[in-house]
């Protein structure tokens, strides 16, 4: 008598677990809803600089002169401005006094990496102040310059008549969000040492690669094959990086 009540029971014993899974299941479900989220806040964006006039700047009041904005390494970032100085364009401005440029050389702040907004924000400012040709800006850096110079240079192409990354690389969503006509007329020669232990050169490229599918017009790298991670020292000494420069307008 007993199995046979059980065996009736069985049937509603199974109907009352299901419903009881059924409501845990639907309980459980979470409910999804739009929502919106605003905060204003007050940026402020400021950045210690080296600033580089050409020999003869000033003397024709019409006359307008090439900018090269460079961007230093890792290894510059700091509250010293001074250490812009030691390597790269900098470098070279304080031994050549008839260098053909304007350079705008900030600093980053320690432990921080190149702000894309900030960058921006500063060529704004020089280009404002100082008597720079818009049409002949150039963009290069070395190291953590050089993936500030692929990430500025390929979202904001329409900027610079030429960029010149150096033992770098980058996203390549960047140059996929960017304006792909300015994008291949953007000049760009990159440079990167064969050995390099900290930069690996499958960085630099990738990015030219990439570029080069895309439908770069100009579009080159440089491989130092003894070079390890500095090979800003003979790209900078090498006369024909400024040359191809100043080839270049907007």
């Amino acid at each position: 008598m007993q199995e046979f009540n059980l065996l009736l029971l069985l049937p509603l014993l199974l109907g009352l677990t299901a419903c009881g899974s059924l409501k845990n299941s639907s309980a459980m479900k979470p409910s999804q809803t739009a929502q919106k989220f605003s905060l204003e806040r007050k940026k402020v964006l400021s950045a210690d600089y080296l600033l580089f006039l050409p020999e003869g700047y000033g003397a024709e009041a019409t006359k307008r002169w090439p900018l090269i904005l460079f961007l230093h390494g890792a290894g510059e970032r700091g509250d010293n401005i001074w250490l812009v100085a030691k390597h790269g364009v900098p470098k070279i401005d304080t031994q050549q006094t008839s260098f053909p440029f304007i350079v705008a050389a900030p600093q980053c702040p320690p432990k921080k990496i190149w702000s894309n907004d900030l960058l921006l924000a500063l060529l704004d400012e020089v280009e404002t102040k100082y008597a720079v040709d818009t049409q002949r800006v150039y963009l290069t850096g070395l190291s953590m310059g050089g993936y500030g110079t692929w990430s500025l240079g390929l979202s904001r192409p329409e900027r610079f008549a030429a960029i010149a990354p150096i033992c770098g690389g980058g996203e390549l969503i960047t140059p996929l969000l960017a304006n792909k006509s300015d994008l291949v007329r953007l000049p760009v020669w990159a440079f990167h040492g064969a050995k390099d232990p900290t930069v690996p050169l499958a960085e630099s490229e990738r990015m030219v690669n990439y570029m080069k599918m895309i439908g770069g017009k100009e579009v080159k790298l440089t491989v130092y094959p003894e070079a390890k991670h500095d090979s800003w020292t003979q790209t900078y000494a090498n006369p024909e990086l400024f040359t191809w420069f100043l080839q270049h307008s907007r």
